[in-house]
């Protein structure tokens, strides 16, 4: 009895680690790829560090909001190579589907996103592509 029950915990947090672990992973389609949704983001010399920081934590409340984003990094250019143009700001989304990336960008959250982000953008940089592993 004490061996089936020992079995059965073994299984359960197996299952829950399993699962888990998952959970962080982007979901990559039958074929084996994942669409990739790369924003780069200059901002105007006059918005402050505060309407940075404004922007970034509406692009971060995203994921939260649409369903259709399966992974999401961002982060802030520190390349010593000095071939960024002025692009400070690298946003990475990631879709199982075309439809779901045609989806996330007429969104109402997305487009309150570009709301947030208009005022404070000197120029962007946008690139899809189908990741290959």
């Amino acid at each position: 009895m004490v061996t089936k029950i020992k079995s059965v915990l073994l299984i359960i947090f197996f299952t829950i680690y399993n699962y888990s672990s998952m959970a962080s992973q982007p979901i990559i389609n039958k074929e084996g790829e994942l669409l990739r949704h790369v924003v780069l983001l200059k901002f105007k010399d006059t918005s402050s560090e505060e309407q940075v920081k404004e922007v970034e934590e509406a692009f971060r409340k995203l994921p939260s909001q649409i369903k259709e984003i399966v992974g999401f990094e961002w982060g802030i250019n520190n390349s010593p190579e000095g071939q960024d143009q002025g692009f400070t700001h690298l946003f990475f989304v990631s879709f199982e589907t075309e439809e779901d990336r045609d989806t996330y960008l007429p969104h109402p959250a997305h487009k309150a996103f570009v709301d947030v982000l208009k005022p404070h953008l000197d120029k962007v940089l946008v690139i899809d592509y189908w990741a290959k592993t």
